[in-house]
């Protein structure tokens, strides 16, 4: 069985496409971290009662999360609280529209929200941060570095691989652990979160893929979007407590620790 001679690479591929690529995709990851920074709009401030809204789901889920570390007859009063008061929409910002809520009303514009326009844009602003320099990134290693093969990865791989790692290589025969120039961006677009967490901390906007968080500072807490109905959430929360069964983990907990530590 005749096999492919191994292909030795020029070091100047490493020296002048390698490593270039690889500065450059860190420094414009760097870069789109202080850019969506820049410009991410300053929190609103809410009122008590909207925050209050935006908290409760998050209360009621911490109960079926974390209930078990407390007395049975305390989960069952915070249960039997949290349950009513979803149902009777005693959290709700707006009381008015609560005590209306039968009566037909034209559907929640998105955009008539507060903080909804400003979510929009939010998202506008974080799409641009990432399709810019990533199409400017790839028309610029298509243009100069099409078809330049620049390393070999150390540890075999299937023949799937292929189409992957040897883009824009029109080579059959090639060895499927070769990586091309624009297989190498692709690498380091999705590979590269370590380095950005090192650098710019675990929370930042560097990775390719958009922090829709940090760029929508409009979006709640609690998950609601604009136009959202939050009695309905309510109410499947208020089922959810209902449905969850309580079993105390603290129960006999001295008698265990003496027994455990033969105390």
């Amino acid at each position: 069985m005749v096999t492919a001679p191994d292909l030795v690479l020029d070091p100047s591929l490493r020296d002048w496409v390698l490593f270039p690529i690889l500065l450059v995709m860190i420094l414009v990851g760097i870069l789109r971290h202080y850019i969506t920074l820049l410009l991410q709009s300053p929190p609103k401030q809410q009122d008590v009662l909207a925050i209050r809204e935006q908290q409760s789901l998050a209360r009621g889920a911490s109960l079926r999360s974390n209930g078990k570390v407390i007395p049975p007859s305390s989960f069952q009063s915070r249960k039997a609280y949290l349950i009513q008061s979803f149902k009777d929409g005693i959290f709700l910002k707006d009381q008015e529209a609560f005590k209306n809520k039968d009566e037909p009303k034209a559907p929640a514009n998105p955009l008539a929200e507060p903080g909804g326009m400003d979510q929009m844009i939010n998202m506008l602003k974080g799409n641009m941060v990432m399709i810019v320099p990533q199409t400017l990134l790839m028309s610029w290693i298509n243009f100069f570095f099409s078809g330049f093969i620049l390393m070999k990865l150390p540890f075999p791989l299937t023949i799937r691989f292929k189409s992957i790692l040897q883009s824009g290589v029109a080579t059959r025969d090639l060895d499927v652990r070769w990586v091309s120039s624009m297989s190498w961006y692709f690498l380091n677009l999705f590979g590269l979160r370590s380095v950005y967490d090192i650098l710019l901390g675990s929370n930042n906007s560097a990775g390719g893929g958009m922090d829709m968080a940090g760029m929508n500072p409009g979006m709640m807490a609690g998950g609601f979007q604009p136009g959202q109905d939050i009695y309905k959430l309510y109410l499947s929360e208020a089922e959810n407590i209902e449905l969850t069964t309580h079993e105390y983990l603290l129960e006999d907990i001295e008698d265990r620790i003496l027994e455990k530590y033969q105390l």
